[in-house]
């Protein structure tokens, strides 16, 4: 006699594998097997995290189409089913699936825009936290100042892209109108954060992206400067460090000599 736990097991699998009929010892109510009964009760689950995916995923449906993004959730359904009772959570192999979906392949920047999608739910769930103010920066004693770390808010996402997905990204949500964009022209990395009630999502400046990731690693100030110069000699500290607190980015901050001072609790 099998378990619950098998019989659950298998259960699970046959609602996501189309070549078992029906999962054994499963009867509808006159207490006979009911294929019929049963394939609809699995078309329904499917359909309905298709539907979560295109909700997750607005921008990615738009560029590739309702029809031809409902075939593809489907087979990213059978091949990743959810392994969480979570909804949210479901969907975050989806871009690393595009990546590799060959009907797509000459669509090379689809695989990013889905990870900017991902990463704008991931920020918008996250904890929320206090930002860091001006003033609370300026407080720091000029000489201290270059060994200055920084704990980065809890919603903060980052990505790179060789693209201009931010650009296209914004031609395919809400009223935004799809326009010819040159692939060839560079790429855009963009950062998300949530200090409030919106996401806010930018292109990082020459730099940008290099800086926030080593302040995210817990380099201080001078050598994330360093790192950022290296990766883009235009790289700007004054500005960067200036947009980052007017969005929020950061939590708080420490000198070496009084670690924690500027702290800005998490709040759960």
């Amino acid at each position: 006699m099998q378990s619950l736990a098998d019989r659950l097991g298998g259960f699970a699998d046959a609602l996501f594998d189309p070549t078992i009929v029906l999962p054994p010892g499963l009867v509808g109510p006159d207490g006979e097997p009911s294929p019929r009964r049963f394939a609809v009760y699995r078309n329904n689950v499917v359909v309905g995290l298709v539907e979560a995916l295109k909700a997750n995923f607005p921008s990615v449906c738009r560029i590739v189409g309702e029809e031809f993004f409902d075939a593809m959730a489907r087979i990213f359904v059978a091949s990743e089913p959810p392994t969480s009772p979570i909804l949210f959570e479901f969907g975050i192999g989806f871009a690393n699936f595009i990546a590799g979906f060959e009907p797509v392949a000459d669509v090379p920047y689809l695989a990013d825009i889905a990870r900017l999608e991902r990463a704008w739910h991931e920020a918008y769930h996250a904890p929320e936290a206090n930002p860091l103010t001006a003033a609370a920066l300026a407080a720091i004693p000029e000489n201290q100042a270059a060994g200055i770390t920084f704990s980065l808010h809890p919603s903060l996402r980052l990505i790179w892209s060789r693209f201009p997905i931010l650009t296209i990204w914004r031609m395919n949500i809400g009223d935004g109108v799809p326009a010819p964009v040159d692939l060839t022209a560079g790429g855009e990395d963009v950062l998300l954060v949530r200090p409030a009630a919106k996401v806010e999502v930018c292109a990082t400046p020459p730099g940008g992206y290099e800086f926030v990731e080593a302040l995210q690693q817990g380099q201080p100030l001078t050598e994330a400067m360093k790192i950022a110069l290296r990766a883009d000699p235009r790289f700007d500290l004054s500005r960067n460090i200036r947009d980052l607190i007017a969005i929020g980015a950061f939590i708080d901050c420490h000198t070496a000599n009084e670690p924690g001072r500027l702290t800005r609790g998490v709040r759960a």
